[in-house]
C-alpha cells in the first residue's frame, strides 16, 4: 500500500515522503480500514514538528488522526458483517505508528464509527479531532440544555463550527466571536444567533445585551487573549472550556472569583474514556439527525500531503482533506 511517512528522528525528522509498506492486518478486536480522505488538524503538524504528542520509541509515523473509508476486513472477535461498513474515524495515531495518511490503516473496532446514510465520507473524515473536542467543550460536568446561552469564540474553526452546531443541536442558544465577513457568514451558517466581529465591535457589551445573566459556557480557543472578555460575559458558576494553548501569560480575574466560575482544559487525546464514547455516540446521533455539516474543503493527494500539513499550519479557514489513491 502507499503511505506518508516521516522520521521521529536524525537530520530528516519530520519530512514527509511517500512509500510503500505492508498492508496492516487487523489485529483481535481491530478492523482494518481502506482509507478514502484523512482529515488533516493542526495537531498532525505539530506533533510532526515536534509538538509533544508523539508516543516514545517510534522511529517512524504515518501521520494524521482523523479520516473515513469503507472497512475490508475484520479480526477475532469482531462482527464479519461489518466489512464493507462507511465508518468515520478517531485518534487512529495516537499512541500509535499508523494514522490515516496510508490507503489502510487497522485500529481498535470501536474507533471505526459506522457514518450514518447522508452522511458523506468527506463529512466524516473531517469529525474526529474537531468534534470530539467540541462535545467536551459543551457537555463536560453539568454541560448545557436547552435555552442555555453559549458563547463560541473563533465561529469559522473546526472545533468552534462543530461546537455552534453540536450546541444548536441540543437546543442551546449560540453566540459566536469572528474576525471576518466570510467567518461570520460560517458562523451564521452554522447556527450563531449572535455574531460579533470582535475587531470591529464591544463583544462584552453585544454578548450582555443577548445574554442579560451571562451564559453558561464559553468555547475558548485563546483564553489569554480574550480571558477579560470571558469573565465579564460568563454567568455565575459558568464554565469557560479551552482548547488550544497560547505560550502569553494570562493574569487570573477576580470577576471570575466572584461569580464561582470555572476554567476548563480540553485535550481530546486524554479525556476520560467514558467522555470520549459519549462524544462518540452524539456525534453519530447528531449526524444522523443532519445537525452537523461540512466546512469550506481544500483537497490534495496523498504525494501533496506537506501542502496539506502547510495548509492547516497557514490557518486554512474550512477543513483540509487529503484523497487516498482508489
Amino acid at each position: 500500500m502507499r503511505a506518508a511517512r516521516y522520521l521521529t528522528g536524525g537530520p530528516d525528522a519530520g519530512v514527509l515522503e511517500i512509500v510503500d509498506r505492508d498492508v496492516p492486518e487487523p489485529g483481535p478486536g481491530e478492523v482494518r480500514v481502506r482509507v478514502s480522505v484523512s482529515g488533516v488538524n493542526p495537531t498532525d503538524w505539530k506533533s510532526r514538528k515536534g509538538g509533544g504528542l508523539t508516543a516514545a520509541g517510534l522511529d517512524e509515523v504515518i501521520p494524521n488522526q482523523d479520516g473515513a473509508g469503507v472497512i475490508e476486513a475484520v479480526g477475532a472477535g469482531v462482527d464479519e458483517r461489518r466489512v464493507g461498513e462507511r465508518v468515520w474515524l478517531w485518534l487512529a495515531q495516537w499512541q500509535r505508528a499508523h494514522g490515516t495518511a496510508a490507503e489502510l490503516v487497522a485500529l481498535p473496532s470501536e474507533q471505526a464509527v459506522a457514518l450514518p446514510d447522508g452522511s458523506s465520507l468527506d463529512l466524516g473524515a473531517g469529525l474526529g479531532i474537531p468534534a470530539m473536542t467540541a462535545h467536551r467543550c459543551l457537555f463536560s460536568g453539568d454541560g448545557i440544555g436547552a435555552g442555555d446561552a453559549v458563547l463560541v469564540h473563533g465561529g469559522a474553526g473546526a472545533v468552534a463550527h462543530a461546537a455552534i452546531e453540536l450546541a444548536v443541536w441540543r437546543g442551546a442558544r449560540v453566540a459566536s466571536t469572528v474576525s471576518s465577513p466570510e467567518k461570520a457568514q460560517l458562523a451564521r451558517a452554522a447556527g450563531a444567533e449572535l455574531v460579533v466581529d470582535y475587531r470591529n465591535e464591544d463583544v462584552v457589551a453585544a454578548v450582555r445585551e443577548w445574554a442579560p445573566d451571562g451564559v453558561r459556557r464559553v468555547v475558548e480557543v485563546d483564553l489569554p487573549a480574550n480571558a477579560d472578555v470571558d469573565a465579564e460575559v460568563v454567568g455565575d458558576h459558568g464554565v469557560v472550556s479551552t482548547y488550544a494553548v497560547s505560550p502569553k501569560p494570562m493574569q487570573a480575574s477576580r470577576t471570575m472569583m466572584i461569580r464561582n466560575a470555572a476554567i476548563e482544559f480540553v485535550l481530546v487525546y486524554t479525556m476520560p474514556e467514558a467522555a470520549k464514547r459519549q462524544a462518540v455516540a452524539d456525534v453519530t446521533e447528531a449526524l444522523r439527525d443532519g445537525a452537523l455539516t461540512q466546512l469550506p474543503v481544500r483537497r490534495f493527494a496523498l504525494e501533496e500531503i506537506t501542502a496539506a500539513h502547510d495548509a492547516v499550519e497557514a490557518g486554512f479557514v474550512g477543513k483540509v482533506l487529503v484523497d487516498l489513491p482508489r
